[in-house]
C-alpha cells in the first residue's frame, strides 16, 4: 500500500513496495514439482555426498568413470545446487553438556568435558559449515503460438481454460518423472542417495535460497528417509 508523506507542505504519495516474486521466474508449485512463467517444469532431488578423498585409488577411479557415464547418458540438461549455511552447533553442545552432567564413569565424562572445549574453541576460529547437494531436473514442452481464437476461448469458458492448463501439467509431469527416474539410476550406480524434494521442502529450499541471513534447514519428513550427512560438514575458516 503506498504511504502518503508531506514534503513542502505538500502530500505526495509514495510508490508502493515491489514484491520480490515479481523478479523471479517462478510461476508457482504444486504436484512437487515447480512451474515456471514460462509453463517449464523442475523437479529438486536431494542428494547424499561421499568423501573422495578418503576412497582408494581405485575406489576414485570407478567414481570418475561412473559419474562419467552417468553425463554421457543424460539427452537433457541437469543443474547441480551446492547449498551452504554456517551450521549452528550451540544446541548439539547443549545437549552434550547434559549427557556429561549424567554420566557416572569419571574417565568418560573427562573426555566429554575435553570434547566439548575443543569443539566451543574450534567454532570461536573457525565457522562450521553445513552443506547439502540438490540436483535440479527441467523438462520443457513445446508452446505453441497462441491465436486470438485461443484468447477469446480462454475469456469466454475460463473453466475450460484450467482443465486444459491442468491437463498440460499432468502430461508434462509424466515426462519430467522419467527424467527423474533416469537420473536417480545414474546417481544410485555411483552409490548415491537421492529423494525426490515435496511442495513443503521446495517452499522451504527457495526461501533459504533468497534470504541468506537464515540458518534454516530443509527439515521436511521425507529427507529422513535417507541419510544426507556422509561428508556434509567442514570447517572452513
Amino acid at each position: 500500500m503506498a504511504k502518503q508523506e508531506m514534503q513542502g507542505g505538500k502530500i505526495t504519495r509514495s510508490k508502493p513496495a515491489v514484491s520480490t516474486q515479481k523478479y523471479l521466474s517462478i510461476s508457482e508449485i504444486k504436484g512437487d514439482t515447480i512451474v515456471m512463467k514460462d509453463g517449464s517444469l523442475r523437479a529438486v532431488l536431494a542428494v547424499s555426498s561421499t568423501n573422495f578423498a578418503l576412497k582408494s585409488e581405485d575406489e576414485q577411479n570407478a567414481l570418475v568413470s561412473g559419474y562419467q557415464n552417468f553425463l554421457n547418458s543424460l539427452d537433457f540438461p541437469i543443474q547441480v545446487l551446492i547449498h551452504s549455511r554456517i551450521l549452528d552447533i550451540q544446541s548439539y553442545l547443549t545437549k552434550l553438556r547434559g549427557l556429561t552432567a549424567g554420566q557416572t564413569n569419571e574417565l568418560l565424562r573427562i573426555q566429554m568435558s575435553e570434547y566439548i572445549e575443543y569443539v566451543a574453541r574450534l567454532i570461536e576460529y573457525a565457522n562450521i559449515m553445513s552443506k547439502t547437494f540438490y540436483v535440479v531436473i527441467p523438462y520443457s514442452a513445446a508452446v505453441a503460438k497462441e491465436t486470438f481464437m485461443g484468447r477469446l476461448g480462454k475469456i469466454m469458458s475460463p473453466a475450460r481454460d484450467i482443465a486444459n492448463r491442468q491437463e498440460d501439467f499432468e502430461r508434462a509431469k509424466v515426462k519430467l518423472e522419467d527424467r527423474i527416474n533416469h537420473v536417480q539410476g545414474g546417481l544410485g550406480s555411483m552409490g548415491l542417495r537421492s529423494i525426490l524434494l515435496k511442495t513443503e521442502e521446495l517452499v522451504e529450499l527457495l526461501y533459504a535460497s533468497y534470504n541468506f541471513e537464515t540458518t534454516a534447514t530443509i527439515h521436511g519428513d521425507s529427507l529422513s528417509e535417507i541419510d544426507l550427512s556422509e561428508g556434509r560438514v567442514q570447517p572452513t575458516v
